[in-house]
């Protein structure tokens, strides 16, 4: 393994999404990543379809396929005496351990935080739940709809406030992972200087909160409970998508110079009363949509993206997602990136979103990537690492 964290080995034992991505992310970056599953049955996502991909007797979940990349896999069964030792052996060798089970779980399997300490004081552990660990609530299970809806999310999103809807990824989960990821590195951070582990804990709940931005703030300080309202933002104007000649394209006007040039563009009168500032613009909304939409109606989308790209208006087009992907400038981001799965063969999946590079420029990033495990895979690599098997076992530790 190359990267910032190689070297750094991480216990992955959570399924569905949140823990699986910051795990994910973990890998991306250089750790060796174990990923513990239930034998025979695997992570929850593995029967989560379709789409299915691959021969029947080994099909693999796409949606799996998205989340467990640079990992390995070695099955566990925890209720067993014999597997919790092979756990336990694995804790005391790991910098990182991930779990997403509910509050109290792994304190029945006797791996409390206090005894994973015991075992290994440097141990940085990430548990990740749906609404916290603690308060009132604590104790719910956690999956990504109905915390877009418990923490607010789907509120702002939506044609209208009669017309509320989820984001289209399971965001709340994706956060999560995120945030459990940049709290294990500030651990990891900290374990330089104290010698000793900690347990950081995020939840679904937290990692939407964390997001509401100035939709928070419009609540907290200002007292305003911001509502859907479907494709324009609702503190700037004009941002979000309008109609054109023969589609519809994204403007993104968040300043007055931006806000003169459209007008030069559009041969709108910048200094009307009833928009000549941002906050009579978004007063106005309506009625600026309108006027933006008639002089749109002119011209095509490619025309009016060449236009307001020469007058350094921020405007695009809306992808999708096949779009996206074969769109060269999501491939010159090292956004896809190829493996060899061990029954798929060759595929690509969407790739890690950091790039690194040295003082001269040079890029540093990790180019070789593991496609990701199929169940138990590498279960007798870990073995041996642990000592359980021969060393010759251990070729692809």
């Amino acid at each position: 393994m190359t990267g910032p964290l190689a070297g750094v080995v991480v216990v992955d034992l959570s399924r569905a999404l949140a823990g699986p991505h910051a795990a994910m992310m973990l890998g991306d970056l250089g750790a060796h990543v174990i990923k513990v599953e239930s034998p025979g049955i695997g992570d929850d996502t593995r029967g989560w379809g379709p789409p299915f991909v691959g021969p029947p007797e080994a099909r693999e979940s796409t949606y799996f396929l998205s989340a467990n990349r640079n990992k390995q896999s070695i099955e566990l069964d925890l209720k067993s005496p014999d597997d919790l030792a092979t756990l336990r052996a694995m804790v005391r060798r790991a910098d990182v351990l991930i779990e997403n089970f509910r509050p109290g779980v792994l304190d029945r399997l006797g791996l409390d935080a206090a005894t994973l300490h015991e075992l290994n004081p440097r141990l940085v552990v990430l548990a990740i739940s749906g609404f916290g660990h603690d308060g009132p609530e604590g104790g719910r299970a956690g999956y990504d709809q109905i915390a877009q809806g418990e923490a607010g999310l789907m509120s702002l999103t939506g044609s209208s406030p009669d017309d509320v809807q989820r984001v289209g990824v399971p965001i709340g989960d994706l956060l999560a992972g995120m945030y459990g990821a940049y709290g294990v590195l500030a651990a990891l951070h900290e374990r330089e200087s104290t010698g000793r582990g900690q347990v950081v804990r995020t939840s679904l709940l937290a990692a939407i909160v964390g997001v509401h931005a100035f939709q928070g703030t419009r609540f907290t300080v200002a007292g305003e409970v911001g509502r859907a309202q479907g494709n324009h933002h609702p503190s700037v104007a004009p941002y979000g998508l309008f109609a054109t000649g023969d589609g519809r394209i994204q403007l993104a006007v968040g300043s007055e110079s931006l806000w003169r040039a459209l007008c030069e563009v559009i041969d709108l009168d910048p200094s009307s009363p009833d928009f000549a500032t941002n906050a009579a613009r978004v007063a106005n909304r309506e009625a600026l949509i309108a006027a933006i939409e008639h002089a749109f109606a002119e011209h095509s989308s490619a025309d009016l993206l060449e236009r307001l790209e020469a007058a350094g208006i921020p405007a695009g087009v809306v992808r999708s997602i096949d779009e996206v992907y074969t769109w060269p400038q999501t491939r010159s981001q090292g956004l896809v990136v190829e493996v060899d799965h061990a029954t798929l063969g060759t595929i690509e999946l969407p790739g890690p979103p950091l790039r690194f590079f040295d003082a001269d420029g040079i890029e540093q990033t990790r180019r070789e990537h593991v496609a990701p495990p199929t169940l138990g895979q590498h279960g007798d690599a870990v073995r041996a690492w642990l000592g359980e098997l021969p060393d010759e076992a251990s070729a692809e530790w």
